[in-house]
């Protein structure tokens, strides 16, 4: 992709922007609306929360493809069309007129999304030169916390003022809008008629991280000894086994497997993940130790998880901007460290704590996770060559899901486990036994978090110097 002049760099990420808010947020906004989902079409919690699996999954599992694709048929023709696919899908999703409808919409939904989150930072990365790219990347990464975090709170009022429905229903005059400025405003990349598409290497792909995820989403449900599980790592194993063999023997591989000898590519991929694995206790668990403890109701809830978005979205840009100018390993190392700290902070929280106290942590994990991101996600990207952009963004979208899923399961395990145990002995607990016990499991979990993310800064600060990037 050409460069093009100031103004028009910005109204690429302006339409990047639109494709990576919009999938971001349908990662979110069907929780909120799962009660309502269950009684409309009267199934129960079990069936309906695959509405939100198979999205997550078929995202996972075809990131890496879109991405791979992108580098040989063009970014721009597949980003445009998985506004296509999105936003069709989310019509029928709305239409649906039963729950496996539904589910089968999701599916497709997530392949438009997967075609639009494996995209955007390649556009990105191509488009801007190396002075403006580090805070275009900010702004990509805000934009991302912005998608997550707005979903919830969005698709509350928008349930309460239309019904379910509607969630899918505003995809529809944003995914044309966005369709339509794609073709006019993002630049044309060229095709790569020399290489081929790697379907074996991609169909393994799919099926290896499809089940793996499976396994972790589910495992806690099915029971982590269960035939079910046993049975899905099993294949997992087989599969991304038989996928390293393939790509390791053809010419042009879906996944560059000597991208990883690329200790900065490596690096950035590593602490991304562990970052998310640390992130995700505090999403996760927050919610239930303000609701159980605190007494708090789901508006309260929100607006005191409402900091970390908030500060992340201003800082994230900021440190994207300096990325451009010092080495990323201090901005990263820092940003980790204070996440660290305010796990450790967060781990700490009891029954009389200040509401404020909760508010100023929330800050203070924005802070950390905002001076990570945009500096990562510039490291990664400007390792490697511009025609294997693509691909590495993909990967490092791709670390961010297996990182929330990974940090999601850890977190609920640890914490049951542990709240279980404490309560074992007991056969009638107290409140305040309730309680202690609670307080303990979500400390535990917390400080496990805030462990992943001192291993993710031990990782970042071994990067080799300063980065360098590639035009």
């Amino acid at each position: 992709m050409q460069k093009n002049s100031h103004h028009n760099q910005w109204l690429v990420l302006g339409v990047t922007a639109i494709g990576t808010f919009m999938s971001t947020l349908d990662s979110s906004i069907v929780n909120v609306a799962l009660p309502s989902i269950t009684n409309w079409f009267q199934v129960d919690l079990t069936l309906a929360q695959w509405v939100v699996s198979a999205y997550l999954l078929v995202i996972s599992s075809l990131l890496p493809i879109f991405g791979r694709a992108g580098d040989i048929y063009g970014q721009r023709l597949v980003y445009t069309s998985g506004f296509i696919v999105f936003t069709a899908s989310s019509a029928a999703c709305g239409f649906s007129s039963s729950i496996l409808l539904l589910i089968a919409s999701r599916v497709f939904q997530a392949i438009g999304a997967s075609m639009l989150m494996a995209n955007a930072p390649a556009i990105v990365a191509k488009t801007f030169s190396p002075a403006l790219r580090g805070r275009a990347l900010g702004i990509v990464g805000s934009v991302v916390a912005l998608g997550t975090m707005t979903g919830p709170s969005l698709g509350g009022i928008l349930i309460g003022a239309f019904g379910w429905e509607a969630i899918f229903y505003v995809n529809i005059p944003i995914g044309i809008a966005g369709f339509i400025l794609g073709r006019f405003i993002l630049p044309v990349g060229k095709k790569r008629h020399d290489e081929s598409f790697d379907v074996v290497g991609a169909s393994l792909f799919s099926l290896g991280i499809c089940s793996l995820l499976l396994v972790l989403s589910h495992g806690g449900d099915w029971g982590w000894t269960s035939h079910r599980v046993t049975s899905g790592i099993l294949l997992a194993f087989i599969s991304l086994l038989f996928f390293i063999r393939v790509e390791k023997q053809i010419n042009h591989p879906m996944i560059d497997l000597t991208l990883f000898h690329n200790w900065p590519f490596l690096a950035g991929n590593l602490s991304g993940l562990l970052s998310f694995m640390t992130m995700s206790s505090n999403l996760i668990l927050l919610p239930f130790y303000l609701s159980t403890i605190l007494q708090l109701n789901p508006t309260h809830i929100g607006l005191l998880i409402t900091p970390f978005p908030l500060v992340m979205g201003i800082t994230a840009p900021l440190s994207g901007y300096l990325s451009e100018k010092i080495s990323p390993v201090i901005l990263t190392t820092c940003g980790l460290t204070i996440t660290a700290a305010g796990l450790v902070f967060l781990a700490n929280l009891g029954p009389e704590t200040a509401l404020w106290q909760v508010a100023v942590i929330q800050a203070v994990l924005g802070i950390g996770n905002g001076l990570f991101q945009a500096p990562n996600n510039n490291s990664i990207i400007s390792s490697v060559e511009q025609s294997k952009a693509g691909i590495a963004g993909s990967l490092n979208a791709l670390t961010r899901n297996i990182g929330m899923v990974i940090g999601t399961a850890i977190a609920v395990s640890i914490f049951e486990n542990r709240r279980h145990y404490l309560l074992a002995s007991i056969a009638q607990p107290d409140l305040s036994q309730n309680t202690t016990a609670f307080l303990s499991a979500y400390h535990t979990a917390l400080l496990t978090g805030a462990a992943f993310a001192v291993l993710a800064a031990a990782i970042s600060l071994n990067r080799r110097g300063h980065v360098k990037v590639k035009s």
